[in-house]
């Protein structure tokens, strides 16, 4: 109702001004919580759809991983890897999943490939070292996050030799693990918005670190690089002295209230791009669905770094802000910090 001009308003038309806003944001905040509720509603709506397609699709036939003793040479190692890989990429084709076998041999014909894991069953694992481990005092270890598969290593792999080539420019004692040691889950599914794949990728990262810090040169470095749900596995994974590092970045949240809680004495990082999709799913947890707080929120207490203007997929790409800033945090020197947002 509109006031006659030039009269002061009363008391009881303030308070009622006062209490109407109160009102007003008490629904705002109500609309809010029910649109969190509703968003993650149907994530879970939409996840159930591929888990039972993917689950009628055939396996691919592959060797068992070679059996290695962990005391067996790196080149020893290396070699076995590459021979099972071959006869991984036989039998596909053999089986006629001639694009399975593609993939394999693209991943074979890398130069003298270096896999210190190797299993071509199923979805697959694969562990590949990029430099020379036996000299490197810095080494990254790159954890992948959802729908990266034997099928999709190549774009995984493309963003450690992007890392690799920065990291020689500046340090050529470095190396780089692009590790691809869990059953990622589906972008769209339901396990992408629970715990259990990083729990199980953790229970075999936690193991693998201890073992990379002996094959590495003495009084290595080590940092976990995380993307996305690969951020959730490290936030899980009890880690030593040895990693010194630990990078956040396209993360959905770790399921931690604070960079504090996680089983860790590394310093941790939280980054974000500026056209990161992630930034608009709900940071929320409702009993086991959702993880929580936004990595890159000032409360969460991560030591943050620019990430540019890129998008998910963009973060290891040749030339980024994103690039500079985690190649920095490898080698333990300070990355830029993002900018404040404009007035």
């Amino acid at each position: 109702m509109t006031r006659p001009t030039g009269r002061p308003a009363s008391s009881a038309s303030r308070l009622d001004d006062h209490g109407a806003v109160r009102a007003e944001g008490h629904r705002a905040g109500r609309r809010q919580s029910r649109l969190r509720r509703t968003l993650l509603a149907g994530l879970v709506a939409a996840a159930v759809v591929l888990p039972v397609s993917a689950a009628a699709s055939p396996a691919v036939p592959a060797p068992a991983p070679a059996a290695l003793a962990e005391q067996t040479a790196l080149p020893d190692r290396y070699a076995a890897n590459r021979a099972n890989l071959a006869e991984a990429a036989r039998m596909a084709e053999a089986a006629g999943r001639s694009g399975r076998a593609a993939k394999l041999r693209a991943m074979g014909a890398q130069g003298a490939a270096r896999f210190l894991v190797f299993d071509g069953r199923g979805a697959g694992r694969a562990v590949e070292v990029l430099g020379d481990l036996e000299t490197a005092d810095r080494v990254a270890v790159l954890v992948p996050g959802s729908d990266t598969t034997l099928d999709t290593y190549q774009r995984f792999r493309a963003g450690a030799v992007a890392l690799q080539q920065r990291l020689q420019a500046e340090h050529p004692r470095s190396a780089v693990v692009a590790w691809l040691g869990y059953d990622t889950p589906g972008t769209v599914s339901a396990t992408v918005l629970t715990a259990g794949r990083a729990d199980a990728g953790a229970a075999e990262l936690g193991p693998f670190l201890d073992r990379l810090a002996r094959a590495a040169a003495p009084g290595a470095r080590l940092s976990l690089l995380c993307h996305s749900y690969g951020s959730v596995v490290c936030a899980r994974t009890g880690t030593g002295p040895q990693v010194t590092d630990i990078a956040l970045f396209g993360s959905p949240g770790t399921g931690a209230r604070s960079a504090a809680g996680l089983p860790t004495a590394a310093r941790v990082w939280a980054g974000r791009g500026g056209s990161d999709w992630i930034a608009d799913v709900p940071h929320v947890r409702l009993g086991g669905v959702g993880f929580g707080t936004d990595p890159v929120d000032p409360a969460f207490g991560a030591r943050p770094f620019a990430a540019g203007p890129g998008g998910h997929s963009d973060y290891l790409k040749p030339g980024t802000v994103s690039l500079d800033s985690l190649t920095r945090i490898v080698l333990g020197t300070s990355p830029a910090t993002p900018e404040a947002p404009r007035a």
